[in-house]
């Protein structure tokens, strides 16, 4: 019996941080242009999950975003309508270790300028909140009654019951600010915590890998153990990436499902980025998903017609008679993940009459 022990860390660790400065230039120089509306969001979020999952990022790695730094104060200037984009990147810069301190002074600008104001949204009016929050600035778009109507809205599982994506995402975003991405305790209650489940079912159902990373992130912030079946998928995900160098690869990739799945990862203590990321235009692209359930579960609901009944005891054996097999696989995973399930089929199932 051997008693050497392998003390490996630091090499996996090193490993990373390739990785993590191969992304960081690859966002910065090889996607798209800075001019780009898309660029501030592709960096946006980038910077974003390195700063809030405390990725350590090496002082050479930001030198690509140097330039666009020291340049915000007149990007803000002229295109105050971005300013949340601009926000986010300078003060993550600033957070993951460039040499400077002006977001104070910006996000007091931002404020003075009343532009949270403008926002129609209480989710931007709670983003721009939290932005400014992070050097101390308060605005008067946060009025008092901004957290009562979060709540309001992520304490109706009825409405995350339903395929509606951008109530979804609206969901796990308002988790993301009230948690300060998982700094606090955000206060949900009993009812939003069955939102991100009746979310994370849909997910599941649909195989949209993208948002059920996000259900993961925005249960384990929320203070609540992930779903190992959600977890799993989101792993075997990030395991399947292509992810390679190709210069002419199309904009239109899965980058955005690639670094919410890695996020997912690293929130649930997992290793993150295990394949190598190659330098220069680097291609994200998925693995192919397994057979969805939610549109052939949806289309055989809606053809009971007027024999459709809530109770899911009642119809699973109809529903899965009618789904080919391998979506009925995914029904079943789906089914068998959540505790919430028949009660999730109660709202799904739309037997009420109109």
């Amino acid at each position: 019996m051997s008693n050497v022990i392998a003390l490996n860390v630091p090499p996996r660790r090193q490993r990373l941080a390739e990785r993590t400065d191969a992304l960081i230039d690859g966002f910065a120089r090889h996607r798209r242009i800075q001019d780009d509306v898309f660029w501030l969001k592709e960096n946006a979020e980038l910077l974003n999950i390195l700063e809030c999952t405390g990725t350590r990022v090496s002082p050479e790695a930001l030198t690509p975003h140097l330039a666009f730094y020291a340049s915000l104060s007149e990007r803000l200037q002229f295109f105050p309508q971005y300013y949340r984009f601009l926000l986010s990147i300078g003060l993550d810069l600033e957070d993951l270790g460039v040499a400077g301190a002006q977001m104070e002074r910006l996000c007091g600008w931002v404020a003075k300028q009343g532009l949270p104001e403008a926002e129609l949204s209480d989710l931007q009016r709670a983003e721009a909140r939290r932005l400014l929050a992070r050097r101390g600035v308060r605005t008067a778009a946060a009025d008092p009654a901004l957290d009562e109507r979060l709540h309001a809205f992520i304490n109706r599982p009825a409405t995350f019951a339903l395929p509606n994506k951008k109530a979804a995402y609206e969901l796990t975003h308002i988790v993301f600010y009230l948690s300060e991405y998982g700094r606090k305790d955000p206060g949900l209650d009993a009812r939003a915590l069955v939102s991100l489940e009746y979310a994370g079912i849909l997910a599941h159902l649909d195989q949209n890998m993208d948002l059920l990373a996000e259900v993961c992130v925005a249960m384990r912030q929320a203070g609540q153990a992930a779903n190992p079946v959600w977890e799993a998928a989101v792993r075997q995900t990030v395991d399947g990436f292509d992810v390679r160098q190709d210069g002419d690869a199309p904009l239109s990739d899965d980058y955005h499902e690639y670094l919410v799945a890695n996020w997912a990862c690293a929130t649930a203590g997992q290793d993150q980025m295990a394949r190598a990321v190659p330098g220069g235009r680097t291609l994200f692209q998925r693995p192919v998903p397994a057979a969805g359930a939610l549109r052939p579960m949806s289309a055989a609901l809606l053809s009971f017609a007027d024999a459709r009944s809530a109770d899911w005891g009642q119809m699973q054996a109809g529903l899965y008679d009618m789904l080919d097999p391998d979506a009925g696989a995914t029904l079943r995973i789906s089914e068998a993940s959540s505790p919430h399930f028949a009660a999730f089929f109660e709202q799904f199932a739309r037997a009420v009459p109109a």
